[in-house]
């Protein structure tokens, strides 16, 4: 059965918290069809691939040195509901670092984090974060 009215629309608009539709925001990043150009998108990204449960994105691009060798995603996605950007350092199209800071909203509370990335061979990368 299709889904129609208002819900479609709100199950299209991208879970990062930018307000546009999935595939204009995050999705052509998951799907790599385009890079992310900045670590607070990369970072915004990587949220949405956690709540769409796309566990190769996140993957992708973390840092190889510091990526889990037991990373799982759920691949039914995780429970966030919100997603707030607090702080952001560097991390712009033409910088080689950067650090976002964010509050990820769930049921059971708020994960907040500030992350750092790394540009590398033009492409931004998780490379570490400390959890608050």
């Amino acid at each position: 059965m299709a889904e129609s009215g208002l819900w479609a629309d709100v199950r299209a608009v991208c879970p990062c918290g930018q307000g546009l539709p999935y595939e204009a925001c995050c999705g052509r990043y998951i799907n790599g069809a385009a890079a992310a150009p900045t670590a607070e998108t990369l970072m915004r990204s990587r949220y949405t691939a956690y709540v769409r449960g796309a566990g190769s994105y996140v993957a992708s691009t973390w840092a190889d040195e510091t990526r889990p060798a037991d990373l799982s995603v759920d691949p039914s996605g995780e429970p966030f509901s919100q997603l707030q950007v607090l702080d952001t350092a560097g991390g712009g199209p033409f910088d080689a670092e950067g650090v976002v800071e964010f509050a990820a909203h769930h049921p059971g509370g708020v994960m907040r984090e500030r992350s750092r990335f790394e540009r590398r061979a033009g492409r931004w990368v998780y490379v570490d974060g400390v959890v608050r």
